[in-house]
């Protein structure tokens, strides 16, 4: 068996709808721009600082991982990798634990930035926890023991969880 590996799954922060704009295009609303720095603060005082970024393509997420790792102090050759994944824009469970399963092994912690329903389905599929709210901004920490390869419906254990509005915790402990 491998090492531990680490999956932060982050939704999004509050997006505006401005008229005659495609989904997306949508920016992040006043609370949103607000909300994506905590989100930040909260990986960097848990030392969740990611080796890879996959976001969506959409302007939303875009502006969330930017806000958000602003907090996080990348500087050089620490910094992680981001990449822009339009298979995250509107993924379904399935799609988004095909992406997780093809992280290079090299990876420790994997950050996904994503969307509803998609990214909560993913949290709660991974660690088997059902109800698991999931509001803008909101933060899933799961881990796994061995390969991302290996990552699977019910493989994950639920170690971290946040929103803006409650804090963190772990659901249901």
């Amino acid at each position: 068996m491998g090492s531990v590996r680490t999956l932060v799954v982050l939704r999004h922060s509050k997006s505006a709808y401005p008229p005659d704009t495609a989904d997306v295009d949508r920016p992040l609303s006043a609370r949103g721009q607000r909300d994506a720095p905590a989100a930040g603060r909260w990986l960097r005082d848990q030392g969740l600082i990611p080796d890879l970024v996959l976001c969506s393509v959409a302007q939303r997420t875009r502006q969330t991982w930017d806000l958000a790792s602003d907090q996080l102090g990348w500087a050089g050759e620490e910094a992680g990798a981001v990449y822009y994944d339009a298979r995250l824009y509107d993924a379904s469970v399935h799609d988004l634990i095909s992406v997780v399963q093809q992280t290079p092994a090299d990876v420790a912690i994997l950050a996904l930035v994503g969307h509803n329903p998609g990214a909560a389905q993913l949290a709660a599929s991974l660690a088997a926890e059902s109800g698991l709210d999931f509001p803008t901004s909101a933060i899933a920490v799961m881990e796994f023991g061995g390969d991302w390869a290996q990552v699977a419906p019910g493989s994950g254990t639920l170690a971290g969880y946040w929103t803006p509005k409650k804090g963190s915790g772990v659901p249901g402990r």
